[in-house]
């Protein structure tokens, strides 16, 4: 169990839940299969797999969540061909034009006969929460799957207070004053980065494979341009591209932590699975602090702002 991407979420209140209440709570939003005539289902599905049925899997305190998403595959291409020849049909037989109102009702009835014959596509998305240190975290590169996870929690739970993580100082100009000056000691440098340029139509530029501190990258700089994401490794047990919204991808435990996991190996799958969870934690709860201090240290008077908000 290694997340690959993080979406960072602060608590703004305790999360007092026991887990065998939290079970009961997302037992209300079990994932079902989509229905003939339904686009997407999404629900709550065992982390640990299908062959067990906890829904809430907590280990040294941590609570895990899994939630499936399952789309039915409505090819676009495919619709527009089949609406393209009904309207011909109409026009050759009728000899009329198709308005665009019943082009689209035309379109609409293409789908729902497609619709109980599509294949489906589903994906997983896991997070966890911290309730000793105040965080969620999502498994994932995308904000609108993040967010969907949290919309799925909030149903369950009926409120949840937490907000993305606020700093005190911008990580992009942050990020930009690294590769200017010097990066912070428990920092090396990897060799991606991508600079936008503040303007309104500014330019981006994505650079891959490259000495970020060369005069091609210094120019950029010079020019204004900022750094907006940025290959990291901290402290040689984690590698990362980190975004100027905290986001956190292409997350990598180095030989370092690996060779703790070696050590530390289960008897079985469902102990291999604890002890690779119980070490992830284990690194971010050590790395997010300091993350957080690399910009300054979160904003706490607009985590009170947005919990009196709620």
């Amino acid at each position: 169990m290694w997340f690959k991407n993080l979406r960072l979420y602060r608590l703004t209140a305790p999360f007092t839940l026991p887990a065998e209440d939290l079970e009961d709570r997302l037992a209300q939003q079990t994932f079902r299969p989509c229905a003939k005539m339904e686009f997407a289902s999404y629900g709550w599905v065992p982390p640990l797999g299908r062959s067990t049925s906890a829904l809430c899997h907590a280990v040294n305190g941590r609570l895990l969540v899994c939630a499936r998403k399952e789309e039915k595959i409505m090819p676009a291409t495919l619709i527009t061909e089949l609406l393209a020849d009904k309207v011909a049909e109409i026009q050759e037989q009728q000899m009329r034009n198709v308005v665009r109102r019943e082009r689209e009702a035309l379109r609409d009835e293409i789908v729902d006969q497609l619709l109980p014959q599509a294949l489906t596509r589903s994906k997983l998305t896991y997070a966890y929460v911290s309730p000793r240190d105040g965080w969620l975290v999502v498994d994932t590169a995308s904000l609108a799957a993040a967010e969907a996870l949290l919309g799925l929690l909030r149903q369950s739970l009926g409120s949840l207070a937490v907000v993305p993580p606020v700093v005190k100082e911008a990580p992009a100009s942050v990020f930009t004053g690294w590769l200017k000056e010097a990066m912070p000691a428990e920092l090396t440098l990897g060799s991606e980065c991508e600079l936008h340029d503040p303007g309104e139509e500014g330019g981006v530029v994505r650079c891959r494979r490259q000495d970020l501190f060369a005069d091609e990258i210094q120019a950029h700089l010079a020019a204004g341009k900022q750094v907006v994401r940025l290959a990291i490794t901290w402290r040689e047990r984690l590698s990362l591209i980190l975004g100027d919204d905290l986001s956190v991808k292409r997350l990598r435990f180095e030989d370092v932590v690996q060779e703790q996991r070696d050590n530390v190996e289960g008897d079985d799958e469902a102990a291999q699975f604890d002890a690779d969870f119980a070490l992830m934690t284990l690194e971010l709860t050590d790395f997010l602090p300091q993350l957080m201090g690399l910009f300054g240290g979160e904003d706490a008077a607009a985590y009170q702002a947005s919990a009196e908000a709620a």
